[in-house]
């Protein structure tokens, strides 16, 4: 796996209250596979997870790219992090959406797990598609026109999901393949979700 995405720069999006080995773990595999990864946030200089079996903030993380500055033209895909409130407080940012519009539009690579998905609904992409997410938006999801299955690790057209951080080794997998892989049709037309 070592060096199947050099040269491939991934942008992940978060906002306060990431689940933190949702980021941690993707991007130290990402990284080790030769992809760069930058951060871009709302929040300007730093953005904090949300950890641990007592379910309390976490670390600080360094903000790379203020969202306001970000451009999804210099990323080859997009990682969405899942935890509760870090894609509820995403979805009230319109910046946010566009942004990750713009990755559903030109057919790049993108990575959601657990909750992380919400954001995809907002951003008109999940109508048609199978996917997966943490049980607690399955019907936000299905209400939304997705296909929602229980599985560990599901692929659409370029989408790579799942449901919690214990799936994160089968996700990280899925996601260095769909990168090699590079742009895929055009998302967001049903016709081209293909079934498992």
């Amino acid at each position: 796996m070592e060096n199947k995405l050099d040269g491939k720069r991934v942008a992940i999006l978060v906002a306060d209250g990431f689940e933190q080995v949702e980021l941690t773990g993707p991007k130290e595999a990402l990284e080790a596979a030769g992809a760069v990864t930058e951060i871009i946030s709302p929040a300007e200089k730093k953005v904090r997870g949300w950890e641990g079996e007592d379910l309390d903030w976490g670390s600080k993380f360094k903000v790379d790219v203020p969202l306001t500055e970000a451009n999804a033209r210099n990323y080859d895909t997009l990682l969405l992090p899942g935890g509760v409130m870090n894609p509820d407080r995403l979805r009230l940012h319109p910046e946010a959406i566009e942004f990750i519009k713009q990755f559903v539009n030109t057919g790049k690579p993108i990575g959601a797990i657990c909750h992380g998905p919400w954001t995809l609904i907002d951003a008109g992409a999940v109508k048609g598609r199978r996917m997966t997410s943490y049980p607690s938006i399955k019907t936000d999801l299905i209400n939304a026109g997705a296909n929602w299955v229980d599985e560990e690790v599901v692929t659409d057209n370029g989408i790579v999901t799942s449901r919690k951080p214990a799936d994160l080794p089968a996700f990280n997998r899925k996601l260095i393949e769909e990168i090699a892989e590079g742009v895929h049709p055009r998302h967001g037309s049903p016709q081209q979700s293909m079934p498992a």
